[in-house]
């Protein structure tokens, strides 16, 4: 009789290591899981849609219930791997996240190799697992979801007290004790009928405590390693948004610089050439009608001389065709490469108003671009007078040029680093008396690059 009791004794030590075993590795589980699912973008984009259509409400089932379905088909399959099934814990987690109807699909899907295997009651009851959560998903908001944490606030004087002051329902504490009843249901069904559905179970009250405490915490594992996807994904959004508002703000910096020394040199000319002015004003509306009409970020070289041409065409006007010679020197394959709108103005305009205009009889400004490899590199020369240490010492500051006349240098190294950080450069090459040069190192766009812009909005899909 003492060895039956001692042995009896020792199977029932033996099952509770095994049930409390089984709980740690469920938990690891829906760590792996949940893990790997939230490295996929295509699976963060379905799940942190705000409207999704039947078809991306179908994608992200599959991605939970795929690999999910796979383990109680293991469950089932192997002997004594238990852990495999966590159907009732993604069963919760998809009706607070997606609703009622997303969630009694997974049930059903996830019934699919317990009711191969004769456990004919799984269906009914995910289907009420499904309906319970689906409806708490819709009485809460989904941050109520998404802070849920098994882990509750321990300090009942606190507690009580702040129900007092003010009662109201815990939706945390609510969510939490739903999840320990149903699986404590979930215990009691399994083992009132052991062949007709599954649950991990014990006969003893210390197992039972640790299954329905696990419950939970499955639930909360997916849950706080999606939100923090979804946190990341906010920051990223929030940076994508301040770097969009740097950017148009350096956008309309320069815009009211650029026309107001358009609108001065027309005034020069009102006067003493009321023809030329009138020119001068219908190319300043042809750049203003580009201005309004393109709000990218990022256009096409050939957009960008384009523009060029015309702010080009103004100073001509103004300086006088004998005065003034531009000279294009334009590496075909560097036409279509991505480069920032509104670059290479400001810095022509420099050239103009700091190194031609002192000069008596002008001079040449000349464009070139050209590729080296990966790295697009744009040049403004002009041989004007050059940078006197006047100037450099109000470059040294970060402006180029007579003091207040420093915005269109300064915008252009501001949008560079903006958008392209170290990558990119802009360095001056300075020749006292034969002129400047000021070279733009771009990396060339990739296509991935590229279509991070469009997602970021910095280029229209029209453009």
């Amino acid at each position: 009789m003492c060895v039956s009791a001692a042995t009896r004794y020792s199977k029932c030590v033996v099952n509770q290591k095994l049930i409390l075993i089984t709980l740690l590795i469920k938990l690891g589980v829906a760590a792996a899981v949940s893990s790997a699912l939230a490295r996929s973008r295509v699976f963060n984009d379905l799940l942190f849609c705000e409207r999704r259509s039947f078809r991306q409400m179908l994608g992200l089932l599959a991605f939970i219930c795929i690999p999910l379905t796979l383990g109680v088909w293991v469950r089932v399959s192997v002997p004594n791997f238990l852990a495999a099934d966590i159907a009732f814990e993604t069963i919760i987690i998809v009706g607070v996240l997606l609703g009622s109807v997303p969630a009694m699909l997974a049930a059903c899907v996830l019934a699919i190799p317990a009711i191969l295997h004769h456990e004919f009651l799984t269906l009914p009851f995910n289907i009420m697992v499904a309906a319970v959560f689906g409806m708490y998903g819709l009485l809460v908001s989904k941050e109520e979801v998404w802070s849920f944490s098994p882990f509750i606030d321990l300090s009942l004087y606190r507690w009580v007290r702040r129900n007092l002051m003010r009662p109201r329902v815990d939706r945390q504490i609510l969510l939490l004790m739903l999840i320990v009843g149903m699986q404590a249901v979930h215990s009691w069904l399994a083992q009132m009928f052991p062949r007709r559905l599954f649950a991990v179970n014990s006969p003893f009250w210390l197992p039972r405590i640790a299954i329905c405490v696990c419950a939970p915490v499955v639930v909360g594992i997916p849950l706080k390693i999606w939100n923090a996807s979804r946190i990341e994904r906010k920051l990223e959004e929030q940076e994508r948004l301040l770097i969009e508002a740097r950017l148009d703000a350096l956008q309309r910096q320069i815009n009211p610089h650029f026309i107001f020394n358009t609108l001065n040199s027309i005034g020069t000319l009102v006067r003493v050439r009321p023809d030329q002015a009138r020119e001068l004003i219908v190319k300043l509306a042809s750049i203003l009608r580009v201005l309004l009409r393109n709000r990218d970020a990022f256009l096409t070289l050939r957009e960008e001389l384009q523009f060029t041409a015309d702010y080009l065409a103004i100073e001509v006007v103004r300086f006088g065709a004998e005065k003034l010679t531009v000279i294009k020197d334009l590496a075909p394959e560097t036409l279509d490469i991505l480069v920032p709108s509104m670059m290479l103005q400001p810095l022509i305009e420099n050239s103009i108003k700091h190194g031609l205009e002192p000069r008596i009889h002008g001079g040449t400004i000349t464009l070139r671009s050209r590729l080296q490899g990966d790295i697009l590199l744009l040049e403004v020369d002009d041989d004007g007078v050059g940078i006197s240490s006047e100037k450099e010492l109000f470059e040294s500051k970060g402006t180029l040029g007579r003091a207040g006349t420093g915005i269109g240098m300064r915008n252009v190294r501001e949008r560079l680093h903006v958008l392209y950080g170290l990558a990119a450069g802009l360095d001056i090459i300075r020749r006292p008396g034969r002129g400047t040069r000021v070279v733009l190192t771009i990396p060339v766009m990739t296509a991935e690059m590229e279509a991070a812009a469009y997602r970021a909005g910095l280029r229209s899909t029209d453009s």
